[in-house]
């Protein structure tokens, strides 16, 4: 059949949706993907690289055959070491062209498990165990980055480890866009760990790059394994299947098919780690040809990227480029006059709600439209986006659903059993059923109550709040079970609340998000002290900041209360603690821009959640402008004149 040319409307999805998938004739496996990718133009470039902004106009490029070619030695060097369907090939690195040979080649191979470098030894080690890690593809140690020295000790924690593999960046620091294959001596292996090591780069060298050895992987096996819950604690270990992968690229594609393809680049300043920088600044452009540019290791946190970014924009005619609501909060504030834009199609954001002002401000400003979307790493990436060929975006929506991916709005009872479907723009749980939704966590235990059986389909309980209107977009209300999203980074707040109920002053605490204009929120804590012991508030930092792994999920403020706020069965109900941080933002800001308020309340609105309402006597614009910066929602009104 025909595809529209761009997704507008739900009668455009409900129309791709008479015909059977099958029709669409996608392909099996991400190996696949990218063999049809390549065979467009396999001389077109595929990967471009740099180690630093300052060697920007000396990228190391693969092109599509070239790309495809590391993947396939990849998968058969893998193969040779021992990796079979079943078995697990993990990575700890930044972002580097050895980061897609693995994720790829180790998913032709067998399956692979993504790890957050800023993980601490402690749960890196618990993470490959877990999934009975079998080969591990890591850093080689490298000054000022600490990820050899974890995964050193991280690996004496892994029995089932056969095999170490490591790259690095001596490839690259020349800067001179020659690619080198055999860079340095043989690596030190690992005290106490008895699997060798050795380069990945000696090792695929080894192997022929046409064709896989062994027989490709099917739609059904597990491609990826990336890991979910914050970067704090233990986080749950998603498993992929290779056509959810195709699929959720695929279907993402189908909203504006001219922005993938041969002569589009793709701009990766994400971590590779993450779902959304593997997918939609990986394999989606990949198997449409088109052309990804990989920034630095560290992405937008690599020294400069940040502040040459519009440099980079107009030197690689880049045509879409992902990011969160702080990426997007900082390129605003570099200069730009004088560079050409043109290429930019859209930018995509996700991860956390975009606020409203600055949304406006920067589209106004720089002419790129920003189109939001919502998914999770459970269903592959993406769930919803909004159309892109609009001239009137519905700014705060995360969009239309994704073809052929059911995504409905269910009211569920206090026991997360499903009472009934919601009806339009009342809010309920977002329930996803379809050819992205993952096989279900890797530790079964962590299974138990995801599910929901309705209507003959078995759907996906994210968790997260959220209506659907009359027009089939849908709009967040609420979040995901109780994480605090700063800057895109998910955390999970019971973990700092276990460590804190540690300290012998603490007798409750509640780990609640504070509104921030620049990052989102950021964690303070709530808490009872405990009988006969006094709080200090500069000990109790003290304590947090040495017993908080993840620097970020540290409390940034601590507030006693003589009793935290409860539900009926004695939960604490940390929804009143969000409305209070909510009115401190409100009251905060009222006070720094000069506004009077004559009332403030924050309320849970059956459509929108939580809202802040607000009377101001004088100052209304000014106050209406700097809460704009903030993603929760406001009403604000005039006091009437005396």
């Amino acid at each position: 059949m025909t595809l529209p040319q761009g997704i507008r409307t739900q009668q455009d999805i409900e129309q791709i949706e008479t015909a059977d998938l099958a029709t669409h004739n996608l392909p099996q496996s991400t190996y696949e993907a990218l063999s049809r990718g390549a065979a467009r133009n396999p001389e077109a470039p595929a990967l471009s690289f740099f180690l630093s902004a300052q060697q920007m106009d000396n990228p190391y490029v693969l092109s599509h055959g070239q790309l495809l070619a590391r993947v396939t030695q990849t998968a058969n060097a893998l193969r040779r070491l021992g990796i079979g369907r079943d078995d697990v090939v993990a990575y700890v690195l930044p972002n580097l062209p050895e980061t897609h040979f693995t994720i790829w080649g180790g998913s032709a191979a067998g399956s692979v498990l993504a790890i957050n470098p800023l993980l601490d030894a402690e749960q890196i080690g618990e993470l490959l165990a877990a999934a009975g890690t079998k080969v591990l593809i890591t850093l080689e140690q490298s000054p000022g980055v600490d990820i050899w020295e974890k995964v050193s000790v991280a690996a004496r924690a892994v029995p089932s480890l056969e095999h170490v593999l490591v790259c690095g960046f001596g490839p690259y620091v020349a800067g001179d866009g020659v690619w080198r294959d055999s860079p340095a001596p043989a690596p030190q292996p690992i005290d106490g760990v008895s699997a060798p090591v050795t380069r990945l780069l000696d090792e695929i060298a080894q192997e022929d790059g046409s064709a896989l050895g062994f027989e490709a992987p099917g739609p059904n096996d597990t491609s990826t394994m990336l890991c979910t819950g914050g970067t704090t604690g233990l986080p749950k270990i998603v498993r992929r299947t290779h056509f959810s992968e195709v699929y959720n690229s695929w279907a993402a594609s189908l909203y504006s098919p001219d922005a993938w393809g041969p002569g589009r680049t793709a701009f990766c300043g994400l971590p590779l780690f993450h779902t959304n920088a593997m997918m939609v600044t990986g394999l989606l452009p990949w198997m449409s040809g088109g052309h990804v540019l990989l920034a630095t290791p560290g992405g937008y946190r690599g020294q400069d990227v940040i502040a040459r970014f519009w440099d980079v924009v107009e030197r690689y005619k880049v045509s879409m480029f992902s990011g969160v609501p702080t990426i997007y909060g900082a390129l605003l504030q570099v200069p730009r006059d004088g560079r050409d834009l043109s290429s930019v199609q859209f930018g995509l954001c996700g991860a956390a709600p975009m606020p409203v002002e600055l949304f406006n401000s920067f589209v106004a400003e720089t002419g790129i439209k920003i189109v939001e979307a919502y998914g999770m790493t459970e269903g592959a990436v993406g769930s919803s986006l909004n159309p892109i060929y609009t001239d009137a975006p519905r700014v705060g929506s995360i969009g239309l659903r994704f073809p052929y991916q059911q995504m409905a709005i269910a009211i569920m009872d206090d026991n997360d059993t499903f009472e009934r479907w919601a009806d339009v723009d009342e809010a309920g749980v977002i329930l996803i059923s379809g050819p992205n939704v993952f096989n279900g966590y890797l530790i079964d235990s962590q299974n138990k109550g995801i599910w929901v059986e309705q209507d003959g389909k078995r759907w996906f309980n994210s968790g997260d709040l959220a209506r659907r209107d009359a027009e089939g977009y849908f709009w967040m209300t609420g979040r995901k079970k109780e994480l605090i999203i700063r800057g895109g980074h998910n955390i999970d707040p019971k973990i700092v609340e276990e460590v804190m109920h540690k300290h012998p002053a603490v007798a409750m605490a509640a780990v609640v998000g504070r509104p921030d204009a620049k990052v989102g929120e950021v964690p303070v804590m709530y808490f009872q002290v405990a009988a006969g012991q006094a709080a200090d508030v500069a000990d109790l930092a003290e304590f947090a900041a040495t017993h908080v792994h993840e620097r970020a999920a540290v409390p940034k403020d601590y507030i006693v209360l003589d009793a935290l706020p409860v539900t009926a069965v004695g939960k604490i109900h940390k929804v009143s603690l969000n409305m209070m941080e909510i009115e401190r933002a409100v009251r905060t800001e009222a006070e720094a821009t000069g506004a009077d308020l004559a009332s403030v309340e924050v309320v849970q609105d059956s459509a929108r959640g939580v809202v802040a309402k607000a009377v101001v006597a004088s100052g209304l614009d000014a106050l209406q402008k700097s809460l704009g910066q903030y993603a929760f929602a406001c009403d604000l009104q005039q006091a009437a004149q005396a």
